[in-house]
């Protein structure tokens, strides 16, 4: 089964106090180029999460972002350091006596020294010690992730089936055609021979046919037909293929069927199967558009 490689995965949970963000974004690359984006809690792990993430997926460029943050619901530990107080108190009463200042102290003065509040110790603080519960979530981004470049591929490959069936069913009346061209050949050039010799000079028969059996060599399309045809086929089975690198074995394919088109067109030397072939060139070339979002 197919596997864009553009999609979004994301996972969010609290866990003692502590909400925490997981996001997986990924668009189409040439190759796996992997990015993280995470608090400096967790730094020690980005190995980890590359790694995580890689044995995943083997094409796309994916960017991860991991956000660790108290919950807006967790009660904030703060308490005043009485000691310190007394001490700026009696700091600034000693500044304003001997500055012979007559203002009062007021709250004011003394909330300029943070150092007067204690912060309890935050979850936040050993936030590495819920890198387990992080990984989960993590785990779960990935999945995510891949159900919905899943579902992207299986859109593509909806809409790659429905085009090689239009380019077989093109393939039929460019057979169809090729039959009738050796005949419209053959008349052309008796046609042409009799205009030259005149009706009343013989010329030899033989000499026409062996210029008739050269012509239908080199306009013969069949062997290029039977090789589009099985290019088909493969392209389809190739759908259904869950191994990795199918991207890469599709667009291998559309180059064969690419050639087989362009040998078609030169070889058969007639307007209306040229015209096919355009359309067929077509179809292929927006089948490779598409392609190149397939892991």
């Amino acid at each position: 089964m197919l596997e864009s490689m553009t999609g979004y995965g994301s996972a969010e949970s609290v866990e003692s106090g502590v909400r925490t963000l997981v996001e997986l974004r990924s668009v189409n690359n040439r190759f796996a180029e992997i990015s993280v984006k995470l608090p400096r809690q967790l730094l020690s792990f980005e190995l980890e999460v590359r790694e995580m993430i890689r044995a995943h997926f083997q094409r796309g460029k994916i960017a991860a972002f991991i956000q660790v943050q108290l919950d807006d619901a967790q009660p904030i530990s703060v308490s005043i350091n009485t000691a310190k107080v007394k001490a700026y108190k009696e700091l600034l009463d000693t500044l304003r006596r001997e500055a012979d200042v007559d203002a009062p102290l007021l709250l004011e003065h003394l909330l300029r020294f943070p150092e007067i509040f204690d912060n309890g110790a935050s979850s936040l603080d050993h936030v590495d010690e819920h890198w387990p519960f992080v990984k989960n979530l993590l785990q779960e981004a990935i999945e995510r992730l891949k159900a919905m470049r899943r579902r992207e591929g299986e859109e593509l490959s909806g809409d790659f089936i429905r085009r090689i069936a239009e380019i077989e069913s093109t393939l039929v009346l460019v057979a169809t055609l090729a039959a009738d061209n050796l005949e419209a050949v053959r008349k052309r050039l008796a046609a042409k021979v009799e205009a030259v010799a005149g009706k009343d000079l013989a010329y030899s028969r033989d000499r026409l046919e062996m210029e008739l059996v050269l012509a239908a060599d080199k306009l013969d399309i069949t062997e290029e037909l039977t090789r589009f045809a099985s290019h088909n086929k493969f392209f389809l089975e190739e759908l259904q293929n869950d191994e990795s690198g199918t991207g890469r074995k599709l667009n291998f394919l559309l180059q064969e069927q690419l050639r087989e088109a362009n040998t078609i067109a030169s070889k058969s030397q007639n307007a209306e199967i040229c015209q096919k072939i355009v359309q067929i060139k077509e179809d292929l070339e927006k089948i490779r558009e598409q392609l190149q979002n397939i892991e």
